[in-house]
Parts: C-alpha cells; sequence; structure tokens
C-alpha cells in the first residue's frame, strides 16, 4: 500500500510501498500527482529502474522535454548528469562534464531558460560518490508566503530575464557553445508564479540575469536581495543520496542545486527525465 511521509514541515515527502518497475494503478497515481503538487518534492528510495522505466513513469505526468543541444543525452527524453567520460574514466577537472556539475551547484530551476519552462523533474542515482552530492532543494513557494509585504508589492508582475549563457558564464566563458547560445536565447518568465489553490511562488534561479523594465544594477540588486531571503535554512530540504533513489521535484516552484564530492576521485551518475510545461509563464 502506498503512504506518503512529510520529510519537513514546509515540504518534501517520502513515498513508500511503491515499486516503479511497473505502472502504478490510476488511484495511485492520482495520489501521488496530489502529493506533488502540495509537497514539490517526492522522495521514491530503492527504485532499480532501467531508463525506459523511468521514462515510462515520467511520461505519468505529462509529455517529456527533449534534452538540449551540448548535453549528454541530446535530442532524446534522457539527460546524463556525470563526471565520468566517454573512455569509462572520471574527467579532469577542466572537463565539460565537470564544469557543467560545478554550475549545477548554484541555485537554479530547470529549463528555466526555455520559452516554456519544465514542470516536473525526475532524477535517479545510479552511480554514487561514499560522500557528499547531496541535492537541496528550497520552497519557493514558502519563501514566496514569508516575503515581506513591502517586497512582494515589488516584484508583483515583474518579469525576469532568464539566459542559460549567464548562468554557465559564472563557471567558464567558454562553457557555451556558440550552438547553444544560438538555440537558447534569453527568454521572459514572470517573477510570481500561481498555483491556485496552492498559492504564489517566486521564479528566479541561475539563469535569471536581469529584470525587465530596470537597469542592470537595479535588476541585479532585486534578485540578489530575493536569493538572500530565499537561502535561508527555514526553506531548505537536502537530500542525502542513497543508491536507486529516485526523487521528484516541481520545477515552478522549487530551485534545487547539487552539492560538491570528490569529483576528481569519486564517480557519480545521474539519470534525468523532464516533464514539459504546458504553458509559458508571461
Amino acid at each position: 500500500m502506498v503512504s506518503i511521509k512529510p520529510l519537513r514541515p514546509l515540504f518534501a515527502a517520502e513515498v513508500t510501498g511503491l515499486d516503479l518497475s511497473s505502472a502504478p494503478s490510476g488511484d495511485t497515481m492520482a495520489a501521488i500527482e496530489a502529493a506533488f503538487e502540495r509537497d514539490l518534492v517526492l522522495v521514491f528510495r530503492g527504485q532499480d529502474i532501467t531508463d525506459d522505466q523511468q521514462i515510462a513513469f515520467s511520461k505519468r505526468f505529462g509529455p517529456l522535454e527533449t534534452t538540449k543541444v551540448g548535453t549528454p543525452g541530446a535530442g532524446s527524453a534522457l539527460i546524463v548528469l556525470t563526471n565520468i567520460g566517454a573512455d569509462g574514466q572520471i574527467e579532469p577537472p577542466q572537463g565539460r562534464q565537470v564544469l557543467n556539475n560545478k554550475a549545477n551547484q548554484h541555485w537554479h530551476t530547470d529549463s528555466s531558460f526555455k520559452p516554456v519552462p519544465a514542470r516536473a523533474s525526475l532524477l535517479s542515482a545510479r552511480i554514487l560518490p561514499s560522500s557528499g552530492g547531496n541535492t537541496e532543494f528550497i520552497s519557493m513557494r514558502a519563501v514566496y508566503a514569508a516575503l515581506p509585504e513591502a517586497l512582494k508589492r515589488r516584484i508583483e508582475g515583474r518579469v525576469g530575464i532568464h539566459n542559460f549563457a549567464y548562468g554557465r558564464a559564472k563557471i567558464a566563458p567558454h562553457l557555451v557553445t556558440a550552438e547553444e547560445r544560438t538555440a537558447l536565447p534569453p527568454v521572459r518568465q514572470a517573477m510570481v508564479l500561481e498555483h491556485g489553490a496552492h498559492g504564489k511562488s517566486l521564479y528566479l534561479g541561475a539563469h535569471c540575469a536581469a529584470v525587465e523594465g530596470m537597469t542592470a544594477e537595479e535588476g541585479r540588486a532585486l534578485i540578489d536581495e530575493l536569493m538572500a531571503f530565499a537561502a535561508q535554512e527555514r526553506f531548505i530540504y537536502s537530500h542525502v543520496w542513497r543508491p536507486h533513489d529516485l526523487v521528484m521535484w516541481h520545477n515552478r516552484a522549487v530551485l534545487h542545486r547539487a552539492t560538491p564530492f570528490e569529483s576528481v576521485a569519486e564517480k557519480r551518475y545521474m539519470v534525468r527525465t523532464t516533464v514539459a510545461g504546458d504553458g509559458p509563464t508571461v
């Protein structure tokens, strides 16, 4: 029998009593869907699943994104997040995969740099280091609810400019290829998103480069102020990975980041599927 247990007071829950190697029933999916909208981060332990099984489960939540150009798995429904090179060995510190992993240590939300940003991500742990490499999450719904009223008024109706190249350039200027820049021009995203009965959430992250209608300095100051408020311990859930964990999160209501591990000495191999959003934010 499926059980859903909260992991944190504000958000995040663990789902037990479920084997994702076979298709869950309609009633079970309805319970998971409701928990996903309510709890924003769902943890499924001990799911030793194949790529195809992960894709099949992910599709129950909607159509999947195709992985962008310049990323392992490009053109497919899978994105591979690893420090392992094509030869099976750990990449050097300046390897592209390692640098991309370092970029993912900044607070971000997947696909905010696309005209229609993602709804959900599902990440499966296939190979893990002996320590480190947690994934941390911020409930941006809880953050918005706790914002001072004056700050809420400042951001209501505002639009952020999200740019993949901006986020990656913080790590290395060469990390974004010309092909990626062409395929992923800057996009407009609402800074506050509506979630019906669940309220509103703040929508930011490492790809948010500017605020429309503000000078570069004013916009950056506002983004930095909001991010500093969001990164308080009370809004964070830190997931300590176990082998075969599958973690699902709501990209329009949480930020996430990876934490460091001994990437020059230990292997890490994670597989992500991404559920597409159902429309633009503006």
